[in-house]
């Protein structure tokens, strides 16, 4: 029995090894993360551990599993009182430091609501509004170090910046958030090198700046690494028609190309202070390493930095995982080589000086290190899939699914199934997937016709209104049918995700479903009480041609289909098609009778695991992604 039971314990423990050895580094990482910060018995709103949060909401986002987002919440829901108020935290020290948190303070008010939330998130948006600035214009980095901005700095602000702007529709903002990119280049730029020194002081009189420029004496590695993490990070929420953002693409570029420049090449890695390989002393960190990966994989992903550079990040994280992850004796992985500190002026003062720059202890399992660390790896894993549909387009409908409410500032804004919806309605983790195989995410608020279905590939459908839901209605009409049949017949591929009788309309979109031999039939199975999950649970057996992965899906009241050629049935249930599919001309359709995939269903939030909707909604994608045809690809 004793040999029994031995043998039982160790195939557990070998297939847990397994197990962990399979996982992506991420979600190892972020392991060890919830584990070194798990107390919060002492919460100090600090910009350290919002890396950390912002690493594992990556990590959240590209799993679907619950586990990240609930320690984000519990680590602000610590920070903040019931009405709001932030912990701690002095608006009047005008700490730019403090900014950085609110990252995801906004994204819990996005996702869940809350007013605690919407009062923390404005009352930081009120600190920018009133903070410190140079004559230029740019933000002091500390109401203590005045005339100062720091390269650190535009991390922590501007992000943030950019996401409330973005979400509140202050569209002037983004003026003043190009404005702090723009001067800090120009102020703290090298023209020989590229690269960018740690800080700028306006008045020229700190003893660490150069009497006539202001710049600071040194080339930080993690310094850059704010700036360039920063920098994308903004670029995914300023308008595309933003007259500054060639600019900041310019900067981009600029950057990019001086930090590939200075990459270590038999390690793929960055050195403490960039310039000085060959330094005494110096040494290859590891935050820079991470926040430079994560600035250039994120760069190629969002197509604005050449492929090139995808080789450059992929390269510094190899040199990453064998020189600073480390997996201890207990199986515990941890992030070595990370710089704990460096500042500029203080006291002690701290002179800016190659030999202060290493004499700054290095740590393992530093927050700003393993959260940068965690972002990275999220983006790498993020581009590899990236070739599936490179720089192709997603087309979501917004024209017969126009339903319109007010937002929390008055406006009135599209809601129910958007890709900007990060609530449970919302479309942007089915966004995010698209976007890892390559496929831009847009939106088409006027009626499909010929030329503006041209550039895409993917044309989404979802749950055409009724009047109950948009007094002004649209329907599907001839020519409408006549425009998306040409589309199709030319290679486009075409998804439907309609819904069930009483929900959405019917009698004029079966006039499209049924030029592809897969109309509605008006119904509605699948119904489930409450909570009663496994009411809606449909199987999907082994071999399925386009769910390879999910096993066993949630889908309730769900329309289904009457089938005639061309169109195949893609998956059973009961007795009812309720996935069909058809080869069109060059192109493909594919139809659910449900919307099935927003966010309530994929983030992992609601359902029980077994459920696997996020695993389903990426082995639809990969599917979408091999429908194109080659010279579907946008010009």
């Amino acid at each position: 029995m004793r040999k029994f039971l031995f043998a039982c314990l160790f195939l557990i423990s070998g297939l847990q090894l397994v197990q962990a050895q399979t996982q992506p580094w991420s979600q190892r990482m972020a392991k060890t993360a919830m584990k070194v910060w798990a107390d919060t018995s002492k919460p100090h709103w600090t910009y350290e551990h919002a890396v950390v949060w912002k690493g594992l909401e990556d990590v959240w986002l590209q799993t679907g599993d619950p586990q990240y987002f609930k320690y984000i919440k519990s680590r602000v829901d610590v920070h903040l009182n019931d009405d709001g108020t932030i912990k701690g935290y002095k608006m009047d020290d005008y700490n730019i430091d403090n900014i950085l948190p609110g990252r995801s303070v906004l994204m819990l008010y996005q996702v869940i609501g809350g007013e605690k939330y919407l009062k923390a998130a404005r009352t930081l948006r009120e600190q920018l509004s009133k903070q410190p600035r140079v004559p230029e214009g740019g933000f002091w980095h500390k109401k203590r170090y005045p005339n100062q901005m720091w390269l650190d700095g535009l991390y922590m602000g501007e992000p943030f910046y950019a996401e409330y702007a973005s979400a509140f529709h202050e569209d002037t903002a983004f003026n003043d958030i190009a404005k702090q990119f723009i001067l800090m280049e120009r102020m703290s730029r090298d023209s020989k090198t590229g690269l960018l020194y740690h800080a700028w002081d306006q008045s020229h009189k700190e003893r660490w700046s150069n009497p006539e420029t202001g710049k600071s004496p040194n080339f930080w590695g993690r310094a850059m690494g704010w700036y360039g993490m920063a920098l994308v990070d903004v670029l995914d929420k300023m308008p595309v028609n933003h007259p500054k953002r060639a600019e900041l693409l310019v900067i981009l570029n600029r950057f990019a190309t001086a930090v590939a420049k200075y990459q270590d090449k038999p390690s793929g890695l960055w050195y403490q202070v960039m310039d000085k390989p060959n330094g005494k002393g110096n040494y290859l960190e590891a935050s820079a390493s991470s926040m430079f990966v994560y600035a250039l994989a994120k760069g190629v992903r969002q197509h604005n930095l050449p492929n090139y550079f995808r080789g450059v990040a992929e390269a510094g994280y190899k040199g990453i995982i064998k020189k600073f992850v480390e997996v201890d004796a207990n199986g515990q992985v941890n992030f070595n080589g990370t710089v704990s500190v460096a500042g500029l002026g203080g006291n002690p003062y701290r002179d800016g000086s190659y030999e202060y720059y290493l004499k700054e202890k290095v740590v393992t399992n530093d927050a700003k290190g393993l959260g940068a660390f965690l972002q990275a790896s999220v983006e790498i894993e993020r581009i590899a899939n990236l070739n599936k549909a490179n720089n192709k387009t997603v087309l979501l409908d917004s024209y017969f699914n126009d339903e319109r409410k007010k937002d929390v500032t008055g406006a009135v804004v599209p809601y129910h199934y958007k890709w900007e919806g990060r609530d449970n309605n919302g479309f942007s983790l089915l966004g995010h997937i698209f976007n890892n195989y390559g496929l831009e995410t847009t939106t088409l608020y006027q009626a499909p016709t010929a030329a503006n279905l041209k550039p895409a590939s993917v044309y989404l459908i979802v749950d055409p209104d009724i009047p109950k839901e948009n007094p002004n209605a649209k329907y599907v009409e001839p020519a409408h049918v006549t425009a998306i049949q040409n589309w199709i017949k030319q290679g486009g591929v075409l998804l439907v995700l309609h819904n069930d009788t009483g929900n959405a309309e019917f009698k004029n979109f079966n006039t499209l479903m049924s030029k592809f031999g897969m109309p509605f039939k008006e119904n509605s199975i699948n119904h489930v009480a409450g909570q009663q999950f496994q009411q809606g649970a449909v199987k999907i057996p082994a071999g399925n041609p386009v769910f390879k992965t999910a096993k066993k899906i949630y889908i309730k009241e769900i329309s289904t289909f009457n089938l005639s050629a061309p169109a195949k049935p893609v998956l059973n249930h009961n007795g009812e098609v309720v996935v069909a599919m058809a080869k069109y001309g060059k192109g493909t359709v594919i139809a659910v009778g449900d919307p099935w995939f927003y966010n309530e269903y994929l983030d992992g939030r609601k359902l029980t695991p077994d459920l696997e909707n996020f695993k389903a909604a990426n082995d639809l994608v990969a599917w979408l992604a091999d429908q194109i045809p080659a010279k579907a690809a946008k010009k």
